[in-house]
């Protein structure tokens, strides 16, 4: 907390901070800190998923009901609250990643969330290469990336954001409609509504 007064003056010129939080660490020193501020506090929470035997096993160390009562806490401080919802993490079976998607954004807009970012979880690191050797993980497709940024941003109860770096592992599986897709997505994140479909003649996909 010695630190505050010069983080504060540093951020002095910005609009928004946004700090990322663990749920257990939200307390009453989060309030301090914002008090510092002449900017807009916003504070960043991973989620992931709402799947309640797949969370337990990604080794987050909550509970649904924990994340409930932090993000309780930033709403009745008048903090904002961003969450971040993994799409298709391990353990997921490819054919319910949409669905579970779609519920962990209803949880992070019951909880008060004014933004959420869906983030496709990705592979290239050595956790991940295992348990992709084991059959228990694969990276999301942009199709059902777009299904899913679509749904939240049509439920209009706050900002929706695709995390789109380093999208080579994902895809729709065609290097026609790829930058297309993608440019969409980017599209959607800037303009907070949803866009024509891709058609594409060589896949066949609309999405």
């Amino acid at each position: 907390m010695d630190d505050y007064p010069a983080i504060a003056a540093r951020v002095d010129k910005f609009e928004r901070v946004i700090v990322e939080s663990y749920p257990a660490l939200v307390a009453p020193r989060c309030l301090q800190f914002r008090d510092r501020l002449t900017t807009k506090l916003e504070v960043a929470m991973g989620l992931e998923t709402v799947h309640p035997e797949i969370l337990d096993r990604l080794n987050k160390r909550m509970t649904l009901d924990q994340y409930a009562s932090a993000a309780a806490f930033l709403k009745a401080n008048e903090v904002d609250l961003r969450v971040f919802v993994l799409l298709q993490p391990p353990f997921m079976k490819p054919e319910e990643a949409v669905y579970w998607a779609q519920r962990s954004l209803d949880f992070a807009f019951d909880c008060g969330a004014t933004a959420t970012t869906l983030i496709p979880t990705r592979g290239g690191n050595g956790a991940m290469q295992n348990l992709a050797r084991l059959g228990v993980f694969s990276p999301p497709s942009l199709e059902d990336l777009g299904k899913a940024v679509q749904y939240g941003i049509e439920l209009g109860r706050g900002r929706v954001f695709a995390d789109l770096w380093d999208l080579r592992n994902a895809g729709s599986g065609c290097v026609a409609c790829y930058p297309s897709r993608i440019a969409r997505l980017h599209a959607m994140n800037l303009e907070q509504r949803v866009l024509e479909p891709i058609a594409c003649a060589s896949c066949e996909g609309h999405s």
